[in-house]
C-alpha cells in the first residue's frame, strides 16, 4: 500500500479520517538519513493519536535549510524509506521552509516536533494552536543526528 502523497490527496484521506473520529497527529522534517533518533522520535509521536502524517521536505526545502550538499537521499527515496516504518501512517512532501500551509489545510489534533523547540521558538505552533491543536515536544537522543553520522563519514 502507498503511503506516500501529494498534498491534495492527504486532504482527501484527512477529511475521511477526521470524519471517523481519528485523532490526526502531524510532525515534519528532512529525515535524511534515517536514524535512531528518527525511529523513537517518529514511535513518540505516534503514540499521541491514531494517525500518524509525516510531512516531508522537499528536496529544494532541505537545500534550503540544510545547504547545497543536501540532502543526500533524493525525495521519493526518504518518502519511501518512512512509508516502510510501522508508525508511519502516511508521508506528504512539501516545499515551504516550514510545513505552516499544511497545518492549516489539516488541522491535527497533536502536533510533535523536537524539544530543541519551544512554543516560542517554533513558528508553527500558532497555527497549530489556532486551529485548536496541541503541540508536544519529544526529547532528542543525544548525539543523533544526520550531521554527526556525515561528519564522522567525512573523518
Amino acid at each position: 500500500m502507498n503511503k506516500y502523497f501529494l498534498k491534495d490527496e492527504i486532504l482527501k484521506i484527512v477529511e475521511k479520517l477526521k470524519n471517523e473520529n481519528k485523532k490526526i497527529v502531524f510532525t515534519n522534517g528532512c529525515f535524511d538519513i534515517l536514524h535512531v533518533g528518527h525511529v523513537r522520535y517518529l514511535n513518540k509521536s505516534a503514540e499521541f493519536g491514531d494517525i500518524l502524517i509525516v510531512g516531508l521536505n522537499s528536496d529544494a526545502s532541505v537545500k534550503r535549510l540544510k545547504g547545497e550538499s543536501r540532502p543526500l537521499n533524493n525525495e521519493n527515496d526518504r518518502a519511501e524509506v518512512l512509508s516502510a516504518l510501522k508508525s508511519v501512517d502516511y508521508v506528504v512532501l512539501f516545499n515551504e521552509d516550514t510545513p505552516e500551509n499544511l497545518l492549516e489545510c489539516i488541522k491535527p489534533d497533536i502536533y510533535t516536533k523536537g524539544a530543541d523547540y519551544t512554543l516560542e521558538t517554533l513558528p508553527e505552533a500558532k497555527t497549530v494552536i489556532k486551529n485548536g491543536g496541541h503541540v508536544e515536544f519529544i526529547e532528542m537522543v543525544d548525539g543523533k543526528s544526520t550531521t554527526n553520522i556525515i561528519n564522522n563519514i567525512k573523518k
